[in-house]
């Protein structure tokens, strides 16, 4: 199946021009050919094509379905963005094929980069959405700073990943909870500051570590975020 993403298809049943473009012009469909589209926000549309502009395919819609996420509960990762956004952009990428709810570019103390212009990356994960056949986007946010971050409720698991020793670690993979709402906090290639990983702890969250070997940021990333699908893909078991 491929998915076209129109996300207020509902209302103007148009797919966006270049949802269009690729679907008159690169996959040759045509008045009367039958695709399917995802809004982004859980529901997938079979529809007709009635107009099949290169600019502008509009279409009867046929049936819907709701696609909600299949991991039930909220997986939320706050990542500090590294220098190289190509690793952020594999990140976002992955992240979402497997699946994710919200993503947090998160700035901190020893972050290398400040400033993150999130259109190409949104863009990314509408591409991955489509491509592992998720009916919903993650949601991205703006850079948010580290302190800010800290005064949000969130109702749920919280855990801060940090390298330095000089607090009690607890093994990831241990202290999760199926079923739970999770918010994974992945700090620059620079770590958290210890004063930083202080105030997470004084607001609720768990120092947790990856295991022995010393992981990159992106690493450390998809790490925390397949090890969560694992634990309650076992608790299934």
């Amino acid at each position: 199946m491929i998915q076209f993403y129109a996300p207020d298809f509902q209302k103007n049943r148009t797919l966006p021009e270049a949802e269009s473009g690729h679907c008159v012009r690169v996959l040759r469909h045509s008045v009367g050919d039958t695709i399917h589209v995802v809004d982004g926000k859980g529901t997938r549309y079979e529809a007709v094509i009635v107009d099949d502009y290169p600019k502008h395919v509009t279409c009867d819609i046929l049936s819907t379905q709701s696609v909600p996420n299949h991991w039930g509960k909220r997986i939320v990762l706050a990542v500090a963005p590294t220098k190289n956004i190509d690793r952020m952009e594999w990140l976002f990428e992955k992240a979402t094929e497997i699946g994710i709810d919200e993503i947090i570019p998160l700035h901190c103390e020893h972050s290398e980069r400040k400033i993150l212009k999130t259109d190409r990356l949104d863009k990314i994960l509408v591409s991955a959405m489509k491509q592992s056949l998720k009916g919903i986007k993650p949601v991205l946010r703006e850079m948010t700073s580290f302190n800010s971050l800290l005064k949000e409720e969130f109702k749920g698991q919280k855990f801060i990943a940090y390298c330095a020793d000089d607090v009690e670690r607890h093994n990831f993979a241990c202290e999760i909870r199926p079923g739970d709402d999770v918010l994974i906090l992945i700090g620059p290639e620079g770590d958290f500051s210890p004063s930083e990983a202080r105030s997470a702890i004084e607001k609720g969250f768990i120092p947790v570590s990856f295991g022995e070997s010393r992981l990159r940021t992106e690493t450390a990333a998809l790490f925390a975020v397949q090890t969560i699908h694992i634990i309650n893909q076992l608790n299934k078991c």
